[in-house]
This record gives structure tokens, sequence and C-alpha cells, in this order.
């Protein structure tokens, strides 16, 4: 059975309303007869009705959030931004992820709707591109915070890196260490963080005087496995790079991995920089130039901009996306 304020009541004679309002810290309820009143309620096994007090202040204090793995260096610092922030005011994080699945990242967004969560903080899948899920809450006018890989379809608040300018300060780093035939792993470029970065390459490349040679790009769903692959689809052509640029660590793992086993050295003959400073990436030899992007503070960010809507309970149309500073960190991987 489950114990309610009135099973209380009646182990110490006293009325419900009484525990009801010690349980809520009212200072009409002298502290003696409150911390005897939640003393016993403790060891009956006593739990708040989370749901009925939700119906009827019509908010749930949880904030929902989905992002595409949470493995990744990334999502897990941007998870613990949001975390710091909901947790200091008073609201609770419900965490999931997508798999990069746009079937599993619309059922997640349903769920935590039909959970009534009071808001939701988004990273897409890299197989979204309908957005009716979203909807839901847009709809409704519940407030909705996109990350990292976000959508112009979707009227939101957007918190983005500066994905362009990493990859900018990547190339540029690759060219000034004497790299003129540099390969580009990238992302699908129907996705905004894979399109900006394989741009600011592109712009490196174009500001140093030198050509976009097409059939050093790849662009694929950023496995271990697709460096790999693409690194012996050029020697395969005889097309060796002397650098490459990849728009993550993992790819950039799996390539380290490949070029040791057939013994090409490391950066003397093919110098690599990753995107996004996975913990792996300081500690593989040779050690992996990155861009680090601010995580955490991402995550805080979103938090404020969802909770602000939130406590205010005003439907804010003024949409903006703030971007947020990249940083280039040079290891071994690229230092001839």
């Amino acid at each position: 059975m489950e114990i309610t304020i009135h099973d209380i009541a009646k182990q110490l004679n006293i009325s419900a309303s009484t525990v009801s309002r010690a349980l809520k810290n009212n200072p009409i309820i002298s502290e003696s007869t409150r911390k005897r009143i939640k003393k016993t309620a403790e060891e009956m096994g006593y739990r708040p009705n989370v749901l009925a007090a939700s119906f009827r202040t019509k908010k749930t204090n949880t904030i929902g959030v989905i992002v595409p793995l949470i493995n990744r260096h990334f999502f897990s610092s941007v998870i613990s931004g949001i975390e710091d922030i909901a947790y200091k005011n008073g609201f609770t994080v419900t965490i999931s992820q997508s798999n990069d699945k746009v079937e599993k990242e619309a059922k997640i967004a349903q769920t935590l709707f039909a959970n009534r969560v009071d808001g939701l903080i988004l990273s897409l899948g890299m197989e979204t591109k309908s957005f009716e899920h979203l909807k839901l809450f847009t709809d409704r006018k519940i407030p909705l915070i996109l990350f990292d890989r976000v959508t112009d379809k979707i009227d939101a608040h957007k918190i983005i890196a500066d994905d362009f300018g990493g990859a900018y300060q990547a190339t540029k780093h690759l060219i000034e260490n004497g790299a003129r035939k540099i390969a580009h792993i990238g992302g699908p470029q129907t996705i905004n963080i894979y399109k900006s970065r394989q741009e600011g390459f592109i712009a490196a490349l174009n500001d140093a005087g030198l050509k976009t040679d097409k059939s050093l790009i790849f662009n694929g769903t950023m496995t271990r496995n697709d460096g790999i692959e693409a690194l012996k689809t050029l020697r395969k052509n005889n097309k060796l790079p002397d650098a490459v640029f990849c728009a993550n660590d993992t790819t950039a793992l799996g390539i380290i991995i490949y070029l040791k086993e057939i013994g090409i050295k490391l950066p003397d003959e093919i110098a690599i920089v990753g995107f996004s400073n996975e913990p792996f990436s300081e500690v593989v030899t040779p050690s992996i130039s990155t861009i680090k992007q601010p995580g955490f503070l991402m995550g805080q960010k979103a938090a404020e901009l969802v909770i602000s809507q939130i406590n205010n309970k005003i439907s804010d149309t003024n949409f903006k996306t703030i971007t947020m500073p990249t940083q280039l960190i040079i290891r071994n991987s690229s230092k001839k």
C-alpha cells in the first residue's frame, strides 16, 4: 500500500493538513514538529505524489535532453553543463540518446512530451531530416533549445560552436607546417556542423592560394572505419596526401592506426588534425592535434535559456543563434 499523508497523520494523531504543511516546510508549523513529521514520513516510507503535484501546478520541474551518442566526450560534457545549471535551479534532467536514428529520436521526443517535461534540449541525429516530432513542442509553446547539430526549419534558440572557424584554424595550421595536398574526411553535408567544417577547410585552402581537389574530400558517417576506407582509396589511386583534416577525432584515430600499420611516418609523411578533443586524442601515439569545443559552457547556456523560458512562461519569438568559440590544440600528429 502507498503511504499517504493521512497515514502519517493517523500515526502521529495530528491532522493531515498539518502533515502537508510540515512536508512543504511551511513556517506556520514549528521546527520541532516539522522534524518529527519528516522523521515519521521517512520511517514509514512515504513518497510525495509528484505526478499529482504536477497536474496541480502544470509543471514537472523536469528538462528532457536528447543527444546522438552519450559516449562521445563532447555530448557528455554538454550534459554535465546542463545538469550543473538545472540542479542549481531545482530541475531534474531526463537524458536519452538517439544513436543517430531518426525513428528512435522521434519516439524519445514523443515519450518526453507525454511525460510532460517542461522543456527539451536536443542535438539532432544524422538521419533526422523530418522535424514533426519537434513540432509537438513548438506548436504547444513548450521551450525547445537546439545545440550543435541544429536546423533552420524549427523556430528555437540554437547554440553552436564555431565549426567554420575551428576547421579554418586546423587547415591553416597544416598549411603553415608545409602541407600542400590536404585531404578532408567529413560528415553528411545535410548536417550543419559538417557543412560548416568543410566550408572552413575550403576557405583556408583558398586563402592560401591552394586549389580544392574534390577527390581528396570524403563525406561519410564519421566512424573510425570511414577514415580507414578513405585512406585506402587514396592509396589505391596513388593520391596519398601530405596531411588530413578530419571532422572528428574518431576518424583521425582510424587513420593513425591504419597509417602506422602500413609504415607511414606521422607527422613527417602525413600530418593529421581532428576535431572535438576526445579524451583518447591526448593519450594515443602520436597524440592527436584537434579542435576543442566548449561543451560544458554550451550545456550551461542551453539550460539557462530553457529554464528562463519555463520560469517566465512567455513564448519567446525572438529566436537567436549563439556561436561559441573553438580552440586549436596542437599535438604530435601535426607538429613536424
